[in-house]
């Protein structure tokens, strides 16, 4: 199976991502676009065997604007290429299985069929996202804490004051009972107090 594994990713998976722009580093794929880099990550699942391999596919994208907005301090160290949009390729493409899982029993070219398609609707929906702003709104459209720091950043940086209130008001709607939002609530309270507020 680590055979066949090896021959989707060297017959299939690279060249279908060679044709969209991507470059290949061990099972990482990546493409720059402008301020944002895309990535798709093949990891493999932890205890595969001689007749069993499974493997899953995370999507990623790093935005440079984001990444300035991490540490709220000009000069801070900042986390390199930190994903600021992350998921498993299932939360875009639900038709997608959660782990690909690779045995004697499967039809190869049924799964690199259904894998490539996977592949695609994940990159038109990635490629959807061209901007922080977009990554931002995605995240708020959740009522996400992931990102929650630069997502208040961006929106105070840009003046979108109201908006950063709104946005407050819902994660603490969702988040307000738990006995962690006292946390949240005083670092998001420091991060308005950077922007003046």
């Amino acid at each position: 199976m680590q055979k066949l594994f090896q021959e989707i990713i060297q017959n299939d998976i690279k060249p279908y991502f060679t044709k969209q722009g991507y470059s290949k580093k061990d099972l990482n794929f990546q493409k720059a676009d402008g301020a944002l880099i895309y990535k798709f990550n093949i990891q493999k699942v932890k205890f595969n065997t001689v007749h069993r391999v499974g493997f899953y596919i995370n999507i990623s994208i790093h935005s440079t604007e984001l990444a300035e907005l991490q540490s709220g301090q000009p000069g801070a160290n900042v986390v390199e290429n930190k994903a600021h949009f992350i998921c498993r390729i299932r939360e875009l493409v639900p038709s997608a299985p959660d782990e690909y899982v690779l045995t004697p029993e499967i039809d190869p070219e049924s799964l690199k069929r259904e894998l490539l398609a996977h592949l695609e609707e994940a990159m038109a929906f990635l490629h959807t996202l061209t901007s922080a702003r977009d990554i931002v709104e995605y995240y708020m459209a959740k009522t996400a804490l992931y990102l929650s720091d630069e997502t208040f950043r961006f929106l105070l940086r840009s003046g979108d004051t109201e908006e950063a209130r709104r946005y407050l008001q819902q994660l603490h709607t969702k988040y307000g009972e738990q006995k962690r939002w006292a946390v949240f609530d005083k670092k998001f309270t420091a991060i308005f107090a950077e922007y003046g507020m």
